[in-house]
Parts: structure tokens; sequence; C-alpha cells
């Protein structure tokens, strides 16, 4: 966004490529909204798709509550599904086409420093020398162990991990075969877990709990015995293709300030939550969009810079009273003691069943998906 307004930007990033590890792949309407606003959103439909129904299972597979057209496929705004290291291709390609932005891959940062006029990053390079590159704001979205927020809060980011470990896979298996919609949420207090087609041509993400004693060697020694467990046709090794398996600690936390001087964090660097909903990758997204105006106000001279101020307060507010509740619900709702009760009692999936029949009631859920309430923006 800021290289479309033609301010000269500098991206530091300390990998040497595109991280591919399997991690978000499924982006809300506002979400979206902000993708198009970036000018790549075309891209992305072209290789992602819109998902069909989403819905909540037992561990045996019945079904407890399926919400019809979950994406809101009429929506020029439809949730779409494209994996983020897919997704980031295509913004570094259109990075690369844009001459007043440049990337430096293995910059990682490890400090800043600022004065009234300008602000400083302090660089490691991959080779161990150091460099430095100086600029009007530096913007941190260098994820949850972000050194950007470090440098400014030192190890304070404020909230609780969970007592949970979630592997995150991405397998060719034919889960549809089953009956299993798009979006499916498994709800066990041991074995839950959430498939959802993420490719055209089959591959199926599937994340599930592990305790947290579990280290990686016996995360994927176990991994055929929790397959079996857990999908659909209690399939062996034999019957899928496991593409990638990566372990993951979730936590709700998020930062105190979000705009300190010249500094700004955004996404993960300035709040975390567990991936149970999209919640963590949507936010991520509407914030960059809202400091991406504020910026461009303050180069242009319509706006003072202490909009940024503004920009802390409303993210913060919105993390606080949106994201992080709304996000713990959906993984306290996977992960319920009692599925049963979950089931005849859960204020959602009771809203879910009543949308399926109501065409009011519908629309309000359809307004909740899209998440409108945090796409409070600058703009």
């Amino acid at each position: 966004m800021l290289g479309r307004a033609g301010i000269r930007v500098t991206l530091l990033d300390g990998a040497d490529t595109i991280d591919d590890r399997p991690r978000a792949a499924h982006y809300a309407p506002c979400a979206i909204r902000e993708l198009a606003r970036a000018g790549v959103l075309d891209d992305i439909r072209s290789q992602g798709f819109i998902p069909g129904d989403m819905c909540w299972r037992k561990l045996d597979g019945s079904l407890i509550v399926q919400l019809n057209d979950s994406s809101q496929k009429s929506n020029p705004e439809a949730l779409t599904v494209l994996h983020i290291a897919d997704l980031l291709t295509v913004l570094v390609k259109h990075i690369h086409d844009t001459p007043n932005i440049q990337v430096k891959w293995k910059h990682t940062v490890t400090g800043v420093v600022q004065d009234a006029n300008s602000v400083t990053a302090h660089i490691q390079l991959a080779d161990g020398s150091h460099a430095e590159e100086k600029g009007d704001y530096l913007c941190g979205c260098d994820g949850g162990s972000s050194r950007v927020r470090k440098s400014l809060f030192g190890g304070s980011f404020e909230g609780f991990t969970w007592n949970a470990q979630l592997i995150a896979t991405n397998v060719y298996y034919p889960m549809e075969k089953f009956g299993y919609s798009d979006i499916n949420f498994i709800i066990h207090p041991e074995h839950y877990y959430m498939a959802a087609r993420i490719t055209r041509d089959g591959l199926w993400r599937v994340s599930y709990g592990v305790d947290t004693k579990l280290e990686l060697p016996e995360i994927i020694a176990n991994q055929p015995k929790k397959y079996e467990m857990m999908l659909p046709g209690n399939p062996k090794p034999e019957d899928y293709k496991l593409v990638s398996l990566y372990p993951y600690r979730i936590h709700q936390r998020c930062a105190e300030k979000f705009r300190v001087g010249r500094v700004c964090l955004a996404a993960d660097a300035a709040h975390v939550c567990n991936p149970f909903g999209g919640l963590g990758i949507t936010g991520g997204i509407v914030d960059v969009g809202g400091l991406a105006d504020c910026l461009e106000g303050i180069h242009k001279g319509s706006a003072h810079p202490d909009i940024l101020d503004k920009y802390d307060e409303v993210r913060r507010h919105l993390w606080h009273t949106i994201i992080n509740p709304v996000s713990s619900s959906n993984f306290l709702r996977v992960s319920s003691k009692d599925p049963d009760e979950t089931a005849r009692t859960d204020e959602t999936i009771q809203l879910f069943r009543r949308a399926n029949e109501d065409l009011v009631t519908k629309k309000q859920v359809d307004e909740v998906g899209e998440y409108t309430s945090i796409c409070l923006g600058f703009y």
C-alpha cells in the first residue's frame, strides 16, 4: 500500500526466502478488503479458492452443526483460501514490480534507536557483520518473537500461553469422500482438531493438539497413530501423503503499546492469539491496512503524526474486546471436556443452527463472519 502511494519503503527480513511452514491459509472478508486495496486480490483469487460450508463434528465424525455458505460466495469480499507462503509469493512479485520498494533478505533487525527526526534499525547480516538502516518510521511486523517489540519493551508481552501444543500438518487425504465439509472443527477434550481443504487439488490442513511435554521426535513418531485415531476412515500411513508437519505453542498476548515515537508494531509482533477462527492473520492484515493509511496521511501532510496514537488505541482496543475473547472461545469450544454438553448448549453452535433456518439470523451471522467489527480503519 505504501509503495503504491509513492512512498519509498525498505523491507528487512532475517530469512533468506519465504517461510513455507504450515501456517495461516484463510482470509476473512475484512482481510480480503485490505488485499484488494493493496492491488493483489486478483492474483490471490486466481491461485486460491472460496471454500464451501463450515461445520462442527464429534470425534466419530457425526455432525453437530453445519453453517451453509459460511464463506458468503456471493460477497465480492468472500472468505478466500490460499496458503500464506503462496500469498507471500504473490506479494513479493508485486513488490519487485514496484520500484520504490526494496527487499533485503538475511537482514535481521537486532535493535532500534530513534530521535525526534528519524529511526535507525541495527541489523545483523548472515555473515555475522552488522549494518544500519535509517528512515522516518519503522514498522515491526517481525512475528511473535519480534526483535522490534523487544527493543521497546524488553521481554514484556502481556498475556498467557495455553497449556496445549498445536501440530499443524498438510496432507493429501480425501476427507470429502467421508462427507466432510471444506472447513471442519472436531470437538474433543484430547483429540480435538481442525481439518480444512487449503488447495484446489485436495491438500488438507489438519491441526491437532498434543501434550506440551512431547518433543518433536515423539510428535513425528506419534503422528500416524494420531491420524488413525482422529481422521475419518481411520487411515494408515499408506492411505495418505503427509507433506509437512510443524509444532506450535499457542498464546493470547498483546503488547502494551503499538506505537512508541517513530516505531510501530503490527500483526504478530503486536498481538498473538490461537489460530482457531483465523483471527490472528485477519487482525494482522487489518492492522497493516490501517497503519499504511496513517503513514500515507503523514507523508502527504494530510494527517498529524499523532494519528499513530489513534492507530495504537483502536487496534489494541479491538484485540482486547474482540480478537482475544472470540479466539479464546473458539479454542475452548473445540477442546471442550464435554462435547455432548457443548453441542447442546454452546451459544455459537445454537446461533448457527438458527441461521440455517432463518434468513435474518443468517445475515447476522454473515456480518459476524466478516469480522466487520475489527475492520475499523483510517481511510
